[in-house]
């Protein structure tokens, strides 16, 4: 079953794994930023995984270490099922090659919620770093799209009341560090499932 939960899981973090890149020179770096994370989405390249993400953000997003984080992310952004329609990029601020902005959600896992990501400037090019947090939480549709996940799933209808109710009961916190954190937190809220 925690094999499940983690791929769910995934499966979440998949609708945030957003590549970012340079434009071109005359672009100023907010909207280098904004068109990358708004084309990002959009994705179906394998290579778009380690040109556009740093290492840390692979390993955040997709709950893996070193290449397997990599070939996590390889997998998953062929599957554009549970992709947003649109991402509305807002909040945008650069401090020389760092940056942080908002990016807002429309249709798929994440329909409805805002995060707030970091990304770096290496070699030219912005790439996401970091999920820091949401910056709009909507908990009803964040817990029915992780019960709507699991209501398809091998799992016993016991094991999934479990674990719906365990998602229930999960206090925003404790949803948000399932996104920030990954395995670790996940166990902690299902863990008498």
């Amino acid at each position: 079953m925690l094999k499940y939960l983690l791929t769910v899981s995934a499966v979440a973090l998949a609708a945030l794994s957003l590549a970012a890149c340079g434009g071109s020179d005359s672009d100023s770096d907010e909207d280098q930023i904004t068109t990358a994370i708004e084309t990002s989405v959009t994705t179906t390249d394998p290579a778009d995984c380690t040109v556009y993400s740093t290492q840390a953000f692979l390993e955040q997003s997709e709950g893996e270490k070193g290449e397997a984080a990599v070939a996590s992310c390889e997998e998953d952004v062929e599957d554009t099922s549970d992709d947003p329609d649109s991402v509305e990029v807002s909040a945008v601020e650069v401090d020389g090659d760092a940056a942080t902005a908002e990016v807002a959600f429309s249709g798929g896992g994440f329909d409805g919620q805002a995060v707030a990501v970091s990304l770096v400037k290496e070699d030219g090019d912005w790439k996401l770093d970091s999920i820091d947090g949401f910056a709009s939480f909507d908990r009803d549709a964040f817990v029915g799209s992780l019960e709507e996940g699991f209501a398809t799933t091998e799992l016993t209808d016991e094991q999934t009341s479990c674990v719906n109710e365990a998602f229930d009961a999960a206090t925003d916190e404790e949803l948000e560090a399932v996104i920030l954190e990954g395995e670790e937190a996940l166990i902690e809220i299902v863990a008498d499932c």
